[in-house]
């Protein structure tokens, strides 16, 4: 039970991190659009990048959520590192119904084994980020979930990161004393540049909570950067940190989308339906670890989605 209990703050809080990650995002837009339009809609030109690769293109070019259709996003959280493509470390999809005003969001096992779509493979699937880029990770979860992914959110966590030097350096309260090499977070307020938060939130296997207890700083990151990007004297830096955004997010939401969005979010907040995979087992193939998910379950998910992505007649 107890055990059982551990697992599911570890899923909540992780899914609670991409809702924050989401609601810096818009939060920081809509502060400086008033402020800095012009950068903004610099930035978004920057940010906007249609998915024309996947075969589904046509259909996402017709799709807005002002037309207040049920519509899919998928989450990719990248940890990209110098000379490296980098993998998905985080895959969330979360399918809106706005006429229903509900909201689902499964987290997808990073170490689920699937196929590749366009690499012909059958591999971990954070892989396909790895192989092709965003278009192949979006082809690769409609395959395996078998739902059409209408938008995306690519962040590259480490990029995204240096939002913080901009600001000056985030304060948090530390809730447990660590060490990483020559890093020492003592417990207690500390205030953090870009080069420590990033150390302090990848820290796992220092911490006896493990990927809970990272997720759990990786919150208290994100929370520090809404609470400051929001004061006052942030709209002075608003060209700096938009320039910030602008080379590690990519999406293909509009500004105009992104404006409805924060409506539909404040509306379907309290009614955000989390789906995990609570069934699967892991196994070694070859040497490698994989997540094997129970086929029953995931043709359960499956069913949801699909059904929760049709519109009422």
């Amino acid at each position: 039970m107890e055990k059982n209990m551990k697992r599911s703050k570890e899923k909540k809080s992780k899914k609670k991190l991409w809702l924050w990650i989401v609601g810096s995002l818009l939060a920081i837009f809509l502060i400086f659009i008033g402020a800095a339009y012009f950068t903004i809609q610099k930035t978004m030109n920057k940010i906007n990048t249609p998915l024309i690769q996947t075969t589904d293109a046509a259909q996402l070019e017709e799709k807005t959520v002002i037309k207040k259709e049920p519509f899919s996003v998928l989450m990719l959280g990248v940890d990209e590192r110098k000379d490296d493509s980098g993998r998905s470390d985080t895959m969330i999809v979360i399918t809106v119904n706005p006429e229903k005003q509900t909201m689902k969001m499964l987290s997808i096992p990073r170490d689920t084994r699937t196929e590749i779509i366009g690499h012909d493979t059958v591999d971990k699937i954070n892989h396909a980020y790895a192989f092709g880029g965003v278009p192949m990770a979006v082809d690769t979860v409609e395959n395996f979930l078998n739902i059409p992914i209408d938008y995306y959110v690519f962040i590259n966590m480490e990029g995204f990161l240096q939002i913080i030097d901009t600001l000056g350096g985030v304060t948090i309260n530390n809730d447990m004393d660590l060490t990483f090499d020559e890093y020492h977070f003592p417990e207690g307020e500390i205030t953090l540049d870009g080069n420590e938060a990033l150390i302090f939130s990848r820290i796992r296997y220092e911490d006896p909570r493990g990927d809970f207890g990272r997720q759990i700083r990786q919150r208290q990151i994100i929370e520090a950067v809404m609470k400051k990007a929001s004061t006052p004297s942030t709209l002075l830096k608003a060209t700096d940190m938009l320039n910030v955004l602008g080379d590690n997010v990519r999406m293909n939401f509009s500004v105009k989308d992104l404006i409805q969005l924060q409506g539909l979010y404040k509306k379907m907040d309290a009614d955000i339906e989390q789906l995990s995979f609570d069934e699967g087992d892991g196994q070694r193939i070859n040497h490698i670890w994989y997540y094997i998910p129970n086929e029953v379950e995931l043709e359960e998910i499956q069913t949801d989605l699909k059904n929760h992505l049709q519109k009422s007649k």
